[in-house]
């Protein structure tokens, strides 16, 4: 079974189409975004369309990996943040779905395409290149992202939600320790003991 999932996820038809999946994904992503970017200092505007800039991370690293080359430090800044966005969205549809008790379909959506977001960041843990100085260097983008997010006030707004605002910069801030974490285990610590 490990075999044939391997087989998949390194057989270049399945990588091409999985890069156009993710490439869709990120722009519609970014447009989703439009309300939010429409009034946002340009000064945050790199940092505020989280999860499309994670799927743009890991498109990159698609690309790069259809032709046999790694990209270390956009491998270390897609498998951070596909899972911390990727958990994040669905922890906050969760907390969403128990505060209204329904979701909308694009609640559910969101759901499904962030769990498959950490989900695929993941899978390809095996094949990445990433050394310590790669996981560095994504970790103070994710913390200087929560920054952005919970301290200038540019976090996606869920309004069931938002009088737990602190809370959730709170949860967010060890989401990301954890994530970088778990990339560190699964990668430098892994590759370590190959």
């Amino acid at each position: 079974m490990k075999q044939m999932i391997t087989y998949l996820l390194k057989n270049r038809t399945f990588l091409i189409l999985l890069f156009f999946i993710n490439l869709f994904g990120t722009i519609y992503g970014y447009i989703w975004y439009e309300p939010q970017l429409s009034v946002t200092e340009p000064i945050f505007l790199l940092f505020v369309p989280d999860s499309p800039t994670a799927s743009l991370f890991f498109t990159i690293f698609l690309g790069f990996y259809i032709f046999g080359k790694n990209v270390p430090y956009i491998e270390a800044l897609a498998i951070i943040t596909l899972l911390k966005y990727g958990v994040w969205a669905v922890v906050m549809n969760g907390l969403t779905l128990l505060e209204y008790g329904s979701l909308p379909w694009t609640g559910y959506m969101l759901v499904f395409s962030h769990g498959a977001m950490a989900v695929q960041g993941l899978l390809y843990a095996p094949f990445y290149k990433i050394k310590m100085r790669h996981i560095v260097v994504a970790a103070i983008w994710t913390l200087h992202n929560d920054v952005i997010d919970y301290v200038f006030g540019q976090m996606p707004v869920y309004p069931a939600i938002v009088e737990y605002m602190d809370e959730i910069g709170y949860f967010t801030f060890w989401l990301s320790i954890a994530c970088v974490l778990c990339t560190y285990v699964l990668t430098v610590k892994r590759n370590s003991r190959v």
